[in-house]
């Protein structure tokens, strides 16, 4: 298991990206449940960040790919709308504990 965060660094209704190794994550908390996806647009292979740890749209209620507005479920990365609509982003699976978010890598 890998840390990731404290818990206080992800609040509810946020994101955070982060680099482990060569490999770039990002974490999305949304009703306590925290998800942690790689940070790649399945079309075409980008980061999906606005700008740094912003992944979400407006509402804070979907993921929003930055480069081309494809949206993806928080809780299971399938994308809803956009050009890769059907696909999903890749989930790491993870855990979280008193001393904060672990991924498995």
């Amino acid at each position: 298991m890998k840390f990731l965060c404290t818990g206080a660094q992800l609040p509810d209704n946020s994101s955070r990206g982060f680099d482990i190794g060569n490999q770039k994550l990002f974490a999305v908390r949304r009703g306590g449940q925290v998800y942690v996806y790689i940070n790649r647009c399945p079309h075409r292979g980008v980061g999906l960040e606005w700008k740094a740890d912003q992944f979400l749209d407006s509402s804070n209620s979907l993921i929003q790919c930055a480069t081309h507005g494809a949206l993806f479920l928080i809780e299971d990365g399938e994308c809803v709308s956009g050009p890769c609509a059907g696909q999903s982003l890749t989930s790491i699976a993870c855990r979280e504990d008193a001393q904060g978010i672990w991924i498995s890598v």
